[in-house]
């Protein structure tokens, strides 16, 4: 267990953070999941990857926590290097900013499915295994939730850009 803990205890950190943004609550969303495997050891399948089971592990561990806590998406801040002029790392921090709340105002399903493809690096094969759907349906549902992304993205950028008063189409 120690050597799992090693190996997937960050990338499965990285996932509650992106999902909900606290990082405490990730911290003991990440124990409850290696408590899980313990418990749930026997449902493990090796013919399946341990990755799509882990993350289903994950998923249940993360929608617990929501229906107990109803808390408010809160995201951290992103580290940025100082070799940046101070407008462009303004601008970045900006645009990581308007990232982050784009991400927020996604529909769960969709953020999920955007922080398992590619925050978390998983194959569209192990997501499928995850949701319990086929490969293809997969495909289309991230390349919604990247559209739905880039629209949000949009909106608030404008938004951001318009002059105080002026109607945003």
């Amino acid at each position: 267990m120690a050597v799992l803990f090693e190996r997937h205890h960050r990338p499965l950190f990285n996932y509650f953070v992106h999902m909900n943004g606290n990082r405490e609550l990730s911290e003991d969303l990440v124990q409850d999941v290696f408590v899980r495997m313990m418990k749930y050891r026997n449902s493990y399948r090796p013919d399946k990857p341990f990755a799509a089971w882990m993350y289903q592990i994950a998923r249940n561990a993360q929608n617990d926590a929501m229906q107990k806590r109803k808390f408010e998406v809160e995201l951290g801040h992103a580290d940025i290097s100082s070799s940046h002029g101070m407008d462009d790392k303004l601008k970045h921090e900006q645009e990581i900013e308007l990232l982050r709340q784009a991400m927020a105002r996604l529909p769960m399903e969709k953020r999920e499915l955007l922080v398992l493809s590619r925050f978390q690096n998983l194959k569209y094969e192990e997501i499928a295994s995850i949701l319990g759907c086929e490969v293809g349906a997969v495909k289309v549902r991230v390349y919604r939730a990247v559209r739905a992304l880039g629209q949000i993205f949009f909106e608030l950028t404008h938004r951001r850009n318009a002059w105080p008063g002026e109607e945003i189409a």
